[in-house]
């Protein structure tokens, strides 16, 4: 059996103010490759919701946890559609729910605002790892939607969402001032703002 003894030694004190370790901040350029702008799932866990949750409660968690996308899953953990931080402030689909069914707004679920797979452009892991982030943004020029899905193929469970990637955090890793263009959230609005032309 091992026997474990303290060593007070290895402490020492902190000291004043220290400056505190960020990560290194690497500027992109539109040559880089896409993959650098890719949210990955295998290394960074997806933010899901379950498709029951009301709409009030999931506005608050992603208010409070500032999220613009959240996974919409059911019991098995299966994709059914994304929830927006659009939707989520109460947009369209919102207000269709409440009137179609006759409720009021703190009976809507997300499973009732989400978008649903059926709706969504994905891109495959390998057509995205053979672009450069100006060619993706080139190729989602007219693409309106704030985030695109990226699948891969898996021999156990099949079609899988492996990743996806963010208008905001393609701008943010090009080094982009978004404040001159405040209503810059979408792949096509990126685009304008990053390639200096709408194409």
């Amino acid at each position: 059996m091992t026997t474990l003894t303290s060593s007070p030694d290895r402490l020492e004190t902190l000291g004043d103010h220290p400056f505190i370790v960020s990560p290194a901040h690497t500027r992109l350029s539109p040559d880089s490759p896409a993959l650098t702008v890719l949210t990955d799932f295998s290394r960074t866990p997806p933010l899901t919701i379950p498709a029951d949750t009301l709409m009030t409660d999931a506005r608050k968690g992603m208010q409070y946890g500032g999220v613009r996308l959240l996974l919409v899953v059911d019991e098995l953990k299966r994709c059914l559609g994304v929830l927006t931080a659009r939707e989520a402030i109460g947009g369209r689909r919102t207000t269709l729910a409440m009137q179609n069914r006759n409720i009021p707004r703190d009976e809507v679920t997300v499973a009732m605002v989400q978008n649903p797979c059926q709706e969504l452009k994905s891109m495959p892991l390998e057509q995205l790892a053979n672009l450069t982030i100006g060619e993706l943004v080139h190729d989602l020029s007219a693409f309106g939607d704030q985030h695109l899905l990226v699948t891969e193929r898996d021999r156990r469970q099949g079609l899988r969402i492996r990743g996806v990637v963010s208008a905001a955090d393609i701008g943010r890793a090009l080094g982009t001032d978004m404040s001159t263009v405040p209503e810059a959230r979408s792949f096509a609005d990126i685009c304008r703002v990053v390639l200096g032309h709408e194409l």
